[in-house]
């Protein structure tokens, strides 16, 4: 990655010293990371043992919640193991990776959210050719090509951000390494690095919002046209889950990354760390179950069938 720094650890500064607060941000972390997991290995579970599920939108909802816990699984882990060993300390090899796989994941769940909004575009807007559209080649090619594309973008921004030097002052405001914090360190002249990595972020984000805003748009004027309120109820509900869980990540992604510089402070930026990486992976699963009884009944089968295993 053309890295000519001299640093060989970071530390991770996001943490109290506090006995009780440790005590309190391992708790924390680990009833958060226990109840994502849990929620997306329901949300999988149901989809694979449900013969009725499997469908597209469903096949894309078992990606989701596969970049649900990988997402997840980056950051709080590190979290909680500092938190019990007030260990702070990240090997640079480690913020490498941390950064990579944070950017991938991230990458994934807006290109995932992107091919969902076409695949509610196909059902609602042109029904009668669903199924020749969203045949399971094109789900598996769609897949891919999100895939590859969020790795192609992971790798550029992760080269760019470690294209500086880090010289002495090692210190990250937060609880895992990101780009913002580690820009911030740098101590050699980054403006065209952060230059860079600011429109490669805008060109992919821009493209895949504006492409859902599109989708929206004719789904919702597809909705307005059916004649019955109870056609089109059912039609917009299936397009709730994923409004409410595309609007969650742009929210949390729009306070860390783009709130003015008035907002900023250890703090904020504490917190919107804690939301943009714990939110997403906790409340997707909750949402797309809430409506959803063909989940709601999987998920119940299986959790009967756990507790006789347990008994």
């Amino acid at each position: 990655m053309g890295n000519k720094s001299i640093m060989t650890d970071f530390l991770l500064m996001g943490f109290s010293d506090d006995h009780d607060m440790q005590l309190f941000y391992f708790l924390m972390f680990l009833f958060v990371y226990l109840t994502a997991v849990v929620g997306n290995f329901f949300i999988i579970s149901a989809v694979v043992l449900n013969q009725h599920l499997h469908t597209p939108m469903y096949f894309f909802l078992v990606n989701l919640s596969f970049v649900d816990v990988c997402y997840i699984s980056t950051t709080v882990p590190k979290t909680i193991a500092v938190s019990v060993t007030n260990n702070k300390m990240i090997p640079y090899a480690g913020c490498v990776t941390q950064v990579f796989l944070v950017i991938t994941f991230v990458g994934a769940e807006i290109f995932l959210l992107t091919i969902m909004a076409y695949d509610r575009y196909v059902a609602i807007c042109r029904p009668l050719q669903y199924r020749l559209i969203m045949n399971w080649n094109a789900c598996i090619q769609m897949a891919v090509i999100a895939w590859i594309s969020t790795l192609v973008h992971a790798v550029l921004e992760t080269s760019l951000t470690f294209q500086v030097n880090f010289c002495g002052f090692n210190k990250i405001g937060q609880f895992f390494c990101n780009m913002p914090q580690l820009q911030k360190i740098a101590c050699t002249d980054s403006k065209v690095h952060k230059i860079l990595i600011f429109l490669i972020g805008v060109s992919v984000n821009s493209f895949c919002f504006s492409f859902i805003l599109t989708s929206y748009c004719y789904i919702f004027s597809s909705v307005l046209k059916i004649p019955s309120v109870q056609g089109r109820h059912k039609a917009f509900s299936t397009c709730i889950p994923h409004l409410t869980v595309f609007a969650l990540f742009i929210i949390t992604a729009v306070f860390s990354f783009l709130r003015p510089k008035s907002l900023s402070s250890p703090n904020v930026d504490l917190i919107s760390g804690i939301l943009y990486t714990i939110l997403p992976p906790v409340f997707n699963p909750i949402i797309y179950s809430l409506r959803n009884k063909d989940i709601q009944r999987t998920v119940w089968k299986i959790s009967q069938k756990l507790r006789e295993f347990m008994d």
